[in-house]
């Protein structure tokens, strides 16, 4: 294969978190051959040239929880009885597909029904259909009448709860067990209740510290990271003092949890636009009316968690949940203007979605940075995001692996 030159006026350069000028990336196969100053780059002859000049190149976006299955609806849980296995993949395709368009090259689900985004992944893997990388935990974990239970009526087979239930730390450890047996590469256990479960207390703990104790350590007896739905603050707490690689959401903490991160390496996925949505576009769509109270009462108290964060250095990556009211796939990029609407920089928030990112799914050896030797993975927006965030729904060009999807 030619090498392909990819010249850019513009570059975010994850590693320094700055923007460089005037840079052509080297790409060979599916790797970066070199990223060198145009100055320095010599004659291109020879090359296939993709010229980006007055767009803005980053390295692929990284989005570290979206749920692929559903797109935005309302309520997702009252189409739930009506679909297949099938249905819900086809959907987890699709989906990621959207967001890949939107500069999204890498996601991790972070729970959908029936295994369907693990199907999904390993027919891209495979190279049967083309998308996104894609990391997927197969059934989030959840204890009986837990955040991923399915709380329908008792007469509802339970074969299409979206969770895999258990009580007590064998049967939860029997879970991830299931989880990695039908291919699983991280998992997610909900450890408090949640905003679009039907009667659970949204801040109320759900598992005991010793239940998520035995699912964080037998993933990692795996090799596995792990992430946890957890709004309430025992919850939080007890989820890191068992090991939990990243608190998905945290909207309730307390200035323990923030001590309790920094003393564990726990980093933060936020999800802002989750809440925000059902908050601003919930009734709209038909969003329960109980659902959009608890949005309200979390989203009351995240802001100064996510401030509190920043300023003890906790790791803060991209995440959006994808697939909640009115979170549509491949229009999270939302979330950056709303990271900055918080406190962060247009660079920090960047930041986030690829080279912290990357460093809490453990690929940033691959992925997460326009280096040499890393996967040819590159995105480029019409604008520039430090001037106007909203150029970062403007994505106009995507390579994943060195093959060009967009632009």
């Amino acid at each position: 294969m030619a090498k392909t030159a990819v010249k850019c006026s513009k570059m975010f350069d994850s590693t320094t978190g700055t923007v460089l000028h005037d840079q052509v990336i080297f790409v060979e196969d599916n790797k970066i051959a070199d990223v060198v100053p145009a100055s320095q780059a010599g004659s291109l002859e020879g090359c296939e040239v993709i010229d980006l000049t007055g767009k803005f190149v980053t390295p692929g976006l990284i989005d570290c929880h979206v749920h692929l299955g559903s797109n935005g609806e309302g309520n997702s849980s009252a189409q739930r009885p009506y679909q297949t296995v099938g249905d819900v993949t086809l959907n987890c395709l699709k989906h990621a597909r959207l967001d890949l368009m939107a500069g999204f090259t890498t996601l991790r689900s972070c729970g959908d029904m029936g295994y369907a985004a693990i199907a999904v992944r390993d027919a891209i893997n495979k190279g049967k259909q083309w998308g996104p990388r894609i990391m997927a935990p197969g059934s989030p974990i959840s204890t009986t009448g837990g955040h991923a239970d399915s709380h329908y009526n008792p007469y509802i087979s339970e074969s299409i709860q979206p969770g895999a239930v258990g009580d007590g730390p064998d049967e939860l450890k029997k879970c991830v067990r299931m989880n990695i047996k039908h291919g699983a590469d991280c998992i997610k256990f909900m450890a408090t209740g949640g905003v679009m479960s039907r009667g659970t207390t949204v801040g109320a703990q759900q598992m005991t510290y010793e239940e998520m104790k035995a699912i964080c350590d037998t993933a990692k007896m795996y090799g596995l990271i792990t992430a946890t739905h957890a709004h309430g603050t025992s919850g939080i707490k007890d989820a890191i003092r068992a090991g939990v690689t990243s608190v998905e959401h945290g909207m309730m903490m307390d200035e323990e949890c923030i001590r309790l991160m920094k003393e564990h390496g726990t980093t933060l996925v936020p999800t802002i636009i989750a809440a925000e949505r059902i908050i601003v576009k919930g009734a709209e769509i038909g969003t329960p009316d109980w659902a959009i109270a608890k949005a309200k009462q979390v989203y009351a108290r995240a802001k100064w968690g996510f401030q509190r964060c920043m300023e003890e250095g906790i790791p803060i990556a991209f995440g959006t949940d994808s697939a909640t009211p009115y979170n549509f796939h491949g229009k999270q990029a939302y979330e950056f203007e709303l990271m900055m609407g918080w406190g962060m920089t247009a660079l920090q928030a960047l930041t986030a979605a690829t080279k912290t990112a990357s460093e809490l799914i453990r690929k940033n050896d691959t992925i997460g940075s326009l280096e040499k030797g890393k996967f040819a993975d590159i995105a480029a927006f019409d604008g520039d995001p430090t001037e106007d965030i909203k150029a970062m729904t403007r994505c106009c060009f995507v390579m994943k692996d060195g093959v060009v999807y967009k632009g």
